[in-house]
């Protein structure tokens, strides 16, 4: 059974503080080689939402204000290795998407997508606002969400 946490950082207790980090790091540094400060002080006003199966992190993404101080944002979206290919991705953005309209209600969302991945954002309503660009080596999208 999977099951769904939205937690803002402060309610993380320790070991799951942990996991999640684990979780990021083992993705996007080990696996997609990249050398970047994948936590960073975002993380201490975030909410983090979470897919478990049986008690374990299974997919993860991080909801933080964007830079430009207009939008709201996620990112850090992640599928462990051993449940890709299960649809999870699809299930955790639909529940990040509600979580930000019950935590920033009205708020249009920013997000930098990895261009191949553009299309399947698309999906979910997300439109390009700029040409791709290179972010810690992988090329990355704008993509604008208006509520």
């Amino acid at each position: 059974m999977t099951t769904i946490e939205i937690k803002p950082t402060a309610a993380l207790t320790p070991a799951e503080l942990v996991e999640l980090f684990e979780a990021r790091v083992r993705v996007f540094v080990v696996e997609q080689h990249c050398a970047y400060q994948e936590v960073d002080e975002k993380d201490l006003t975030a909410w983090h939402v979470i897919l478990r199966r049986s008690g374990r992190l299974v997919a993860a993404a991080r909801i933080v204000p964007h830079d430009d101080g207009e939008h709201i944002s996620f990112g850090r979206v992640l599928v462990t290795r051993d449940a890709r290919g299960q649809h999870l991705a699809t299930g955790l953005i639909t529940e990040t998407l509600l979580a930000i309209a019950a935590h920033f209600p009205g708020q249009s969302i920013k997000i930098q997508a990895q261009v191949y991945l553009r299309d399947w954002y698309g999906s979910f309503g997300f439109v390009p606002v700029s040409e791709p660009y290179l972010e810690d080596g992988i090329p990355h999208v704008d993509m604008v969400l208006t509520r």
